[in-house]
């Protein structure tokens, strides 16, 4: 089943064969996604508590004992999977693609894949997505800084929206800024969407996501100038990439990948859910040095108490009544 990954010989991969056979069914699948998130103790996720048993309800097999609770759940419950139709086996293939694949997988293909409608796969992909964790603990450095800018081409535009941005400046205007960071010490990738490319805004987080001692590795944007940490610059805007250790190679080549999927693979990043691609992106970038299962494994552990709603994606701005806007 198991084979070594090109390019990453420390890691031991799955192909796809060895995939259906370790989950040839939903009842195999359904047993693996229950051991990930509970181990060898299953516990409610209603209230928490240990005091579970099984129970003979065909989609709620487990229901706490506890006399306050008594609510039936499944491994479903209290995660992306609650309230989907599709089955066990289908999850852990789409976990398994969109984990795997360096520059993701499109809707399209999922829904070729899987057997499954368009819309069903675009719903699934996102709330996969929803549970790649980008961390919280700050980097120590040597870390790069850098931002991005996403969106169409103008020449591809329609007419009135080519009209709308006559005369507003060229290259960035009408996309979406992306700031990031990597700890060139654990190869960990942080970024997330912006509204403003400010210094209070850049600054403000380089220093929430980096220790104070650290050393941080930018670009000469004006932006940047009297970040407070130690800081060196290479300056972009008379041809100059590298200098001793001053450069920021390993953020641009991430921001390349994300750039080479968008041209390739999902053809457009609309702003709306833009940051959900940004967290694959960096979620799964973070999981590479891991053996495939590890990763897959990982993912599931991050699907806890992270629901979505088919009606939240769908909202103007794809977040929750009361979420905090990105």
């Amino acid at each position: 089943m198991a084979r070594k990954a090109p390019g990453k010989a420390h890691r031991e991969g799955i192909s796809l064969r060895g995939l259906f056979r370790k989950f040839p069914d939903d009842d195999a699948a359904q047993a693996w996604l229950e051991e990930q998130r509970w181990g060898d103790e299953p516990w409610c996720p209603h209230c928490g508590s240990f005091n579970v048993r099984r129970n003979n309800h065909p989609s709620m097999p487990w229901r706490c004992a506890e006399r306050e609770c008594r609510k039936r759940f499944s491994v479903r419950s209290k995660t992306p999977m609650q309230g989907s139709h599709l089955g066990y086996q289908v999850w852990v293939i789409a976990i398994y693609l969109l984990t795997t694949s360096l520059k993701g997988q499109s809707s399209m293909k999922l829904h070729r894949d899987l057997e499954i409608t368009q819309k069903s796969a675009w719903f699934l992909a996102h709330r996969i997505r929803k549970t790649f964790s980008d961390g919280s603990n700050p980097f120590a450095g040597p870390v790069e800084g850098d931002e991005s800018y996403f969106g169409g081409r103008r020449k591809n535009m329609s007419n009135a929206k080519r009209k709308a941005l006559a005369g507003t400046g060229r290259g960035a205007v009408g996309k979406t800024a992306v700031v990031g960071l990597k700890d060139r010490a654990t190869n960990q990738v942080r970024a997330k969407v912006t509204e403003r490319v400010d210094a209070l805004t850049l600054q403000g987080f380089v220093v929430e996501n980096t220790a104070s001692d650290a050393t941080v590795y930018t670009d000469d944007a004006s932006a940047y100038m009297g970040l407070p940490r130690k800081h060196e610059t290479v300056r972009h805007s008379v041809s100059e990439y590298v200098r001793g250790m001053a450069h920021t190679n390993g953020m641009e080549s991430f921001w390349a990948m994300m750039k080479r999927a968008h041209q390739g693979i999902y053809h457009k990043f609309s702003p709306k859910h833009l940051d959900r691609y940004v967290q694959e992106f960096s979620g799964r970038h973070n999981l590479r040095d891991e053996d495939t299962l590890v990763q897959m494994g990982m993912v599931v552990r991050g699907f806890e108490g992270k629901c979505l709603t088919y009606e939240t994606l769908k909202q103007p701005n794809g977040l929750s009544s009361g979420a905090r806007s990105r």
